[in-house]
């Protein structure tokens, strides 16, 4: 029977979820000294402190629309990218192959290359404009949330494009080639073909590609942290960045942003699949 396997993977998940999450919501309670000396018992302080935070409603704000927003358009531009590599035209390995390199690479490493193309002063992106004549004089793109969010956001969508396209694209392999047969038969156009057909049964990888990201983006740390550290002050900064920031003044108050970003990221998904009716067939 199945028992034999079931206990190693109940222990790691005790040890890898239950046990941080546990430990992150003991700590929420706790008076703790800068140097990391547990002070006693601080009841719902930590809390009430978090909530008095002048920035807490802007950052859960621009976390929303960070997470909705990257998200549909990963979603939108990976069912494209998916039909594009479903389709055989010469070098398709090759564009496939492509594909993966952000994904193969590392996040981080990522978000730096782009804060070095970004730079006021030496990057690659502000000389080239102004050589063009496009912008007067070099911009600090980063510095500034409003043109800050939009490109932290082009990197978010660029390192997520590569797991949700390889998603729908094996979701689409699924399809049965006579699916098609019979709708081009029957007279189908193409886009009414995508529509009553494709999009259907492409559900489950589709919903399966939503939930991956919405978990990912959310808590997208690197992207954030490594081209503008959720600065100034925290105007580029979502909730997973603040707890981070928060860190640094009071281990207490951060673990209680963790409490709040963990229940979020619950309610999130929950309300997600609710609407998506995750269980139930299409009849």
């Amino acid at each position: 029977g199945p028992r034999p396997w079931i206990g190693p993977a109940v222990l790691l998940i005790v040890v890898v979820v239950l046990w941080p999450v546990y430990e992150m919501v003991r700590t929420s309670f706790l008076k703790i000294s800068v140097s990391g000396f547990v002070r006693g018992w601080a009841g719902l302080d930590k809390y009430r402190q978090l909530f008095d935070e002048p920035d807490l409603g802007s950052v859960i704000t621009a976390t929303v629309v960070w997470t909705v927003g990257v998200v549909a358009l990963t979603m939108v531009l990976s069912l494209g990218l998916a039909q594009l590599f479903n389709q055989r035209f010469p070098g398709r390995r090759l564009t496939r192959w492509a594909l993966i390199a952000p994904w193969a690479a590392s996040v981080l490493m990522t978000a730096i290359g782009f804060k070095w193309m970004l730079d006021r002063t030496a990057g690659v992106l502000n000389t080239l404009m102004t050589d063009l004549g496009i912008v007067d004089s070099p911009k600090d793109w980063l510095g500034d949330p409003s043109t800050a969010w939009p490109w932290m956001m082009f990197v978010a969508v660029f390192v997520s494009l590569p797991f949700t396209t390889y998603t729908l694209l094996a979701g689409l392999q699924t399809v049965p080639g006579e699916v098609y047969e019979a709708a081009r038969v029957d007279g189908a156009g193409v886009w009414q073909t995508y529509r009553r057909i494709t999009l259907p049964l492409l559900r489950p990888a589709f919903l399966v590609g939503v939930v991956i990201n919405l978990i990912n983006v959310f808590n997208s740390f690197p992207v954030i942290w490594g081209m503008t550290r959720g600065g100034p002050d925290s105007d580029t900064a979502t909730t997973t960045v603040f707890m981070y920031q928060l860190k640094s003044s009071d281990i207490g108050e951060s673990a209680a942003m963790s409490v709040v970003n963990f229940a979020l990221v619950v309610v999130m998904v929950a309300a997600f699949l609710k609407v998506s009716r995750w269980n139930q067939e299409e009849a």
